[in-house]
């Protein structure tokens, strides 16, 4: 069995647009006819130029190959170059592809990825969503309003869920790590207050920042939200300013989470290392793929730490980030986007019951993906996956960013 051919499709979820501008979809087929689906996470070009790379990197390691030899495939697209280091977009175009071949290994032999990857340690895998707005609410001031985030949260806990993510604390900027105002600070407070308050102790708090702070910064807002113990503060600092990440982590009294913009073991091993996380979040479709994280995992089992897959984009990197979930014994939480586009996308293969996953039965990622509603929904636009603002943060009038991707109008 050989691989042959690549379909590439680049899809717009409709508004509101959760989870990104759009997704990269991936088709590989092998010469017996099976079919593999994998996805593309979150690249820092745009979509025609990352259709190139995915093409690049199919034909000059993959292309004739079988399925089966992931490790080979995988050190030659990390090596592509005379690199052998980790880099962003070779490893987001690997990703997808690795996904799709795991697809096709697990149709292939007739059983789903997770009995591939040393079988189902999780029968039930628990669940997190972020807080988007509810029917009826705001969707421009929901994000710095803490009573909607703290209405949306009970509504969240009443579905099941036991954990939810939020980041009220100010602009993603391109101007690196910033000092958040006071008023974010405060803003932070209430929003944690609100929260903590709707829905007491049958949730944890999950404190998103993606990286925008100085380290001094990061101290001084993670300290003031320490008497709300959060299960976590995500990426404090910047994803690359690990060492300072490290004194963030030695100095607020919350788990430090990061993970969704790092690539390969080594980068993972590099924050181990320092200290610097104790719950890894890796994006599938981008960190090096399904076994790359099966081993990331591993390592971070050596270090007493814990894995919470990272998702912000469509549903078949949701569907492996499940079967990764489902094998390793240091899983925490399971990121998930629940709208209809993503259900309809995977036959509805895969669902949230009471805000937890159970693993698919199906061979490979267990998912029928809907290629015509898929192709339905062209990428038009000229904007990245997600984008920083290029205006600095704002100390004199507040900062209501809705993030990345902000929502489409309905």
């Amino acid at each position: 069995m050989k691989l042959t051919d690549l379909d590439i499709i680049v899809t717009a979820p409709p508004a509101p647009g959760w989870g990104g501008r759009y997704w990269i979809f991936v088709k590989l087929t092998t010469d017996t006819g099976l079919t593999g689906w994998g996805e593309c996470y979150a690249s820092s070009v745009g979509p025609e130029a990352m259709k190139a790379v995915i093409q690049d990197v199919f034909e000059r390691h993959m292309h004739g190959e079988t399925p089966e030899n992931i490790e080979l495939m995988f050190r030659r697209a990390y090596s592509s170059g005379f690199t052998q280091r980790p880099d962003l977009t070779v490893m987001g175009a690997f990703s997808g592809l690795e996904i799709a071949c795991w697809d096709i290994l697990g149709k292939h032999r007739e059983r789903p990825v997770w009995a591939l990857l040393g079988g189902r340690m999780n029968d039930r895998i628990r669940a997190y969503t972020y807080l988007y707005p509810l029917l009826g609410q705001n969707m421009d001031t929901f994000w710095t309003d803490a009573d909607a985030a703290g209405t949306c949260a009970a509504a969240m806990v009443e579905k099941g869920y036991t954990a939810v993510k939020f980041d009220p604390a100010g602009p993603y900027t391109i101007r690196g790590g910033h000092m958040p105002a006071m008023s974010d600070i405060s803003t932070s407070v209430a929003f944690c207050k609100a929260i903590r308050d709707a829905v007491g102790d049958r949730a944890d708090l999950l404190f998103g920042t993606h990286g925008q702070f100085s380290t001094a910064g990061a101290l001084r807002l993670g300290q003031a939200l320490e008497p709300f113990s959060p299960l976590w503060f995500e990426e404090p600092t910047p994803p690359d300013n690990i060492a300072d990440m490290a004194r963030v982590a030695r100095n607020v009294r919350i788990p430090v989470a990061t993970g969704e913009r790092m690539t390969t073991k080594a980068e993972f091993t590099a924050v181990l290392r320092a200290g610097a996380a104790e719950i890894l979040q890796p994006a599938l479709g981008r960190a090096g793929g399904i076994w790359e994280m099966k081993k990331t995992a591993a390592i971070a089992e050596a270090f007493n730490a814990q894995m919470a897959p990272h998702l912000y984009a469509g549903p078949v990197e949701w569907a492996a980030n499940i079967h990764l979930a489902a094998s390793i014994p240091n899983l925490l939480l399971l990121e998930t986007i629940e709208t209809d586009f993503h259900r309809d996308l995977i036959g509805g293969a895969i669902s949230v019951d009471g805000g937890f996953v159970t693993p698919p039965d199906a061979p490979g990622l267990g998912i029928e993906f809907d290629e015509a509603l898929a192709r339905a929904h062209p990428f038009t636009g000229t904007g990245l996956h997600l984008q920083m603002q290029e205006a600095p943060c704002d100390y004199a009038n507040g900062n209501n960013f809705q993030g990345g991707a902000p929502a489409k109008p309905t």
